[in-house]
């Protein structure tokens, strides 16, 4: 049933971001470079070292260093085994997936990566049941099964084309059962896992140190030997390091600024080049249902006549993003303009009638949350631009206040911002991923969002269908749901750019449909 390197079958083909082609990924062999680090720098922190309580950032790290059943070789944009040495749906209903190992799979630590592994930290995931955590992924899943040593079987609740998507998802990373407790997270600094690079040391917030894992047992081809990942908090230092050669390459959290001037005559006078790719990242407001202001639809409706998308792409982002007017981006099967459909322009006086209407005729006093470090240097021009639009209109009084990004989850997950900032780079390149993660009791933000029609009956009518155009009417419903309840209000799309020295080979391939980077594509140039 199961045949080394071929494609996954029975799996949907799902809308890709435009830059990646379709079907099987073949990467080029290299030869790796002579154990001289390449340095990435991103203002991107892991908020975890444990997969078991990450659905954020976090995996742009897990990515490289932890293993799952599936993944996004070069070119796919639907995944294929890495893990795993195949793996389907063995029935026609969507709800019996079957994978069968590689053969001598093992972890850093020495010990077997087997099926029993894989069951056990897809458990813990469930178990444990992190906030805000990977669980709310596992919806569609009822139990998992480990018959042999090498053959795991997952059986679900409800008909789930999607989910080979979410096995191929960082928060399926496979744990070692001997180095992971099963009911708690692991809260050292250490990690075990079996992808492409072993954690040689990590210093918080500061560095991460990856080394080749010469044990790996995949489908990813290792281009160099070592990548040093470095974190910045602020976006001016990380790309005054480039210039000076103190990095390599910056992954994520370049400021407008400085695309704008690396597009230009800049980046030939000083040997960084600037690779563009097209993204599904998305960044939005989120308002929480259980403050006073917050938790009232007309004010939540006036703050959604009021926001001029457009201002803030233009004057804070320098138009390196676009405006967004749904919860699912431009280029994904699906996608609608909802917001402007129903708001259209930015409006004081249809903002003042909806408030009104409500009998509310004071202003509204509201705080903004956002996080420092987490997205780059404009977040904080982006929030002060959005103080201004709504204090401009004479119907709210703004405060707005900020954490760095750990204490920032930390402060959500337990509901203390009325309106809070956030980003989603997506899961997999399907519109359910940037609807399901936002709704229900346990959920991505950490805020519960009933949605019954969505979770009920929309979502789970499209995943039984393998074929995604024939369900743009069900996701068409359930954006406009979110649009008449007004509790997430999307703002822009982001494209996505790495600076890079001219050194540096590999940066056009290195992005996966999720816009994480595969560190391992990255090389080093040794002649020209």
């Amino acid at each position: 049933m199961f045949k080394r390197n071929r494609c996954l079958r029975g799996v949907a083909a799902i809308a890709s971001i435009s830059s990646l082609a379709t079907g099987c990924g073949v990467l080029t062999s290299g030869t790796p470079d002579n154990g001289k680090p390449i340095v990435v720098g991103t203002t991107s922190p892991p908020s975890t070292l444990d997969p078991a309580a990450s659905w954020d950032g976090s995996w742009e790290l897990f990515r490289n260093i932890y293993q799952t059943l599936l993944s996004y070789p070069i070119g796919a944009s639907t995944p294929q085994p890495d893990a795993a040495e195949g793996c389907e749906f063995s029935d026609d209903s969507h709800q019996v997936f079957r994978c069968e190992l590689r053969e001598g799979l093992k972890f850093s630590d020495g010990s077997t990566l087997d099926a029993k592994a894989v069951k056990y930290s897809v458990d813990r995931i469930r178990k444990i049941n992190v906030n805000g955590g990977p669980a709310g992924l596992l919806g569609s899943l009822e139990r998992v099964q480990a018959p042999s040593d090498r053959e795991v079987v997952f059986h679900l609740n409800k008909p789930d084309a999607t989910f080979p998507f979410v096995l191929a998802t960082p928060a399926l990373s496979i744990v070692s059962p001997k180095a992971y407790p099963a009911d708690a997270l692991r809260e050292d600094s250490g990690i075990v896992g079996s992808g492409p690079y072993d954690l040689q040391s990590y210093d918080e917030g500061n560095e991460a140190r990856l080394v080749r894992n010469e044990q790996y047992e995949g489908y990813a081809e290792q281009q160099n030997s070592a990548v040093t990942i470095r974190y910045f908090q602020d976006s001016a230092e990380m790309v005054k390091s480039l210039r000076e050669d103190g990095i390599d390459l910056i992954y994520r959290g370049l400021a407008a600024d400085d695309v704008v001037e690396f597009q230009g005559k800049a980046s030939k006078e000083e040997e960084i080049r600037l690779v563009e790719g097209v993204g599904t990242s998305i960044n939005y407001l989120v308002f929480n249902p259980k403050d006073p202001w917050a938790g009232k639809k007309p004010v939540r409706q006036a703050i959604a006549q009021l926001v001029d998308r457009g201002a803030i792409a233009h004057k804070v982002y320098r138009d390196t993003v676009d405006p967004l007017y749904s919860m699912v981006p431009k280029g994904l099967t699906g996608h609608t303009t909802g917001f402007f459909d129903d708001y259209g322009d930015p409006s004081v006086d249809k903002a003042r009638r909806i408030l009104t209407e409500a009998g509310i005729t004071e202003p509204v006093p509201l705080t903004l949350w956002y996080t420092t470090d987490r997205y780059g240097s404009e977040t904080k021009l982006e929030f002060q631009e959005l103080e201004h639009q709504l204090e401009a209109s004479g119907l709210f009084e703004i405060t707005l206040e900020s954490r760095p990004w750990n204490t920032y989850v930390e402060g959500y997950q337990k509901g203390e911002y009325p309106v809070f900032g956030r980003g989603w780079s997506p899961d997999f390149p399907d519109a359910d991923n940037f609807i399901a993660p936002f709704i229900g009791e346990q959920n991505a933000l950490g805020t519960p969002y009933e949605a019954r029609e969505i979770s009920n009956v929309l979502l789970p009518r499209s995943r039984r269908e393998s074929h995604r155009g024939n369900v743009v009417k069900d996701f068409e419903d359930a954006q406009q749901i979110l649009v008449d309840d007004a509790r997430l209000l999307p703002l822009w799309q982001g494209r996505q750019y790495v600076a890079a020295s001219r050194d540096i080979s590999g940066a056009e391939q290195a992005l996966d449909p999720s816009t994480i980077m595969m560190m391992w594509q990255l090389s080093r140039k040794t002649s020209w």
